[in-house]
């Protein structure tokens, strides 16, 4: 859908990589032996089809918890300006500009072309199906590590933008599994609060059902399987009251803090408490 789309305004050369014998694919097949050079001008197009794919999937589910799904939403106080603006966010107003509060949930779109296409020239042009990430140069989505040190990168910058982000979930949504060096890590970025989650929407990325991971131990990577899995998990997100916090302190001043906090009558006002009396500990340094 996606080439059968972009072909309508723009050129192959634009979206395929032209091979010596003259064929059009998404990727340079492995057996291919020629000349190769990198594709560039499709990013932006994907970047815009894959944002508009996951607004239309999470649009429904907006309007049942009484949200919008809205794309490039810009809130400076979060770091979310004009030129990194939130690809995807569930918000109370149907507006690009947004408070704090009135943001529910920031989802990065990481997706990518998984699947090997090529155009097929004849008298009605039509794509054809190469095989899957396996048999071509390239890897795709989560499975690019400047991918993933982008999506880190920008959460992080949310998380320590303002204290308002910090009870706003981050999720990055892709359509690739992650690689074995990966694991760790987004199980511990989700442990850590700066992330929480990793999630492919994508059941099925390999031929015959190739084997590929299905959550981390942690679950800071997840597959979600089916449409009704994702809702599910997003509900488990969106259900629960979360509070990022962090920093460096001795372990005397923390046992002042805890001492102090934990003077509260209940297990909530003690949480609270203590994410308070931290903060004021920080503004004071």
């Amino acid at each position: 859908m996606f080439f059968e789309k972009l072909l309508l305004e723009h050129s192959p050369d634009e979206l395929f990589y032209l091979t010596e014998d003259k064929e059009y694919y998404a990727y340079w097949p492995k057996s291919y032996k020629g000349d190769r050079y990198t594709l560039q001008s499709r990013n932006a197009f994907i970047g815009d089809y894959t944002e508009n794919f996951v607004q239309d999937l999470l649009s429904t589910y907006a309007r049942s918890i009484g949200c919008y799904a809205v794309r490039k939403v810009r809130c400076k106080e979060i770091g979310l300006s004009k030129d990194s603006p939130a690809d995807v966010a569930l918000c109370v107003e149907n507006n690009q500009e947004q408070k704090p509060e009135n943001i529910k949930l920031i989802i990065e779109v990481k997706m990518s072309l998984v699947w090997n296409w090529q155009l097929v020239r004849s008298k009605s042009e039509r794509i054809r199906y190469v095989g899957d990430y396996t048999t071509h140069i390239g890897n795709p989505g989560f499975l690019r590590s400047d991918t993933m040190l982008k999506a880190i990168g920008k959460s992080i910058n949310i998380r320590i933008s303002s204290k308002n982000a910090s009870n706003i979930p981050i999720i990055i949504i892709g359509n690739t599994p992650i690689t074995e060096s990966y694991k760790s890590k987004v199980d511990n970025l989700r442990e850590y609060g700066v992330v929480q989650g990793f999630w492919s929407i994508n059941p099925s990325p390999l031929d015959n059902d190739g084997e590929n991971i299905k959550m981390t131990d942690k679950k800071g990577f997840v597959r979600m399987d089916n449409y009704d899995e994702l809702i599910a998990n997003l509900n488990n997100l969106l259900n629960e009251d979360r509070e990022y916090f962090s920093g460096m302190k001795s372990k005397r001043e923390l046992g002042r803090l805890i001492e102090k906090a934990n003077m509260e009558i209940d297990i909530e006002r003690k949480a609270e408490k203590f994410l308070k009396l931290l903060r004021e500990n920080n503004e004071s340094l």
